[in-house]
């Protein structure tokens, strides 16, 4: 993989592009919430899946230019999240989402994703993990390269901890016990995880912290 990702990108600044073997992510942010977006791609026939279709229609376009897209997924459907909604349809996008964000979304989905679904994107795998809590139908985003696995986790994993559960003290449980059996369980300390807002990090980084971010809340 290029040693010239970080994993930090600004606000409507530049993108940042990875490779690791057939899998190629590109990370963007938009506007002032930093609404990250990924474009997760084949290097081969360069089919592509964009993550979240925050804001910047135009922009999220632009990103995909030199791309054939499958679709855009959804990690769910809070408003900052979907704002650039209509303008990605607009241009013959379809966009996929859990169910369970059905009275969050917009516009109904294009198609309904549930757990455990594998969405062909050229040669690269990309499988959907349910895993509710911050809102219902939060879905995480797994592929896997040459080197390492890459989790998409929308705002259900950040560095420090996972996503706002607004003093629900079930959905809080609900997200620790996603983590810990769905992520942490069965992926190793190398997974890359691209949250929904803001810079990387890897489960090795947040793994010794699982108990103490169980026992705080949010």
């Amino acid at each position: 993989m290029s040693d010239e990702y970080t994993g930090h990108v600004e606000p409507d600044g530049d993108w940042q592009d990875r490779t690791d073997g057939h899998l190629f992510v590109r990370k963007l942010s938009v506007e002032e919430f930093d609404n990250n977006c990924y474009v997760v791609a084949c290097t081969r026939t360069r089919e592509a899946l964009l993550v979240d279709v925050a804001a910047r229609p135009q922009r999220l376009l632009e990103a995909l230019e030199g791309f054939s897209p499958v679709a855009a997924v959804q990690t769910h459907g809070h408003w900052d999240h979907v704002r650039a909604w209509e303008g990605v349809r607009d241009a013959g996008i379809e966009v996929w989402g859990h169910p369970g964000d059905a009275p969050l979304f917009p516009h109904d989905v294009d198609r309904e994703l549930s757990d455990g679904e594998r969405l062909a994107v050229g040669d690269v795998e990309v499988e959907v993990l349910h895993l509710p809590g911050h809102t219902e139908g939060s879905l995480l985003y797994l592929a896997h390269g040459e080197e390492r696995p890459h989790l998409f986790s929308g705002d259900t994993l950040f560095p420090g901890g996972p996503g706002n559960t607004f003093g629900n003290v079930d959905n809080h449980r609900r997200v620790m016990d996603g983590l810990e059996t769905q992520v942490f369980a069965r992926l190793p300390d190398a997974t890359w995880v691209y949250p929904g807002h803001g810079d990387d990090t890897t489960l090795g980084t947040e793994r010794p912290h699982l108990q103490e971010w169980r026992e705080r809340g949010w």
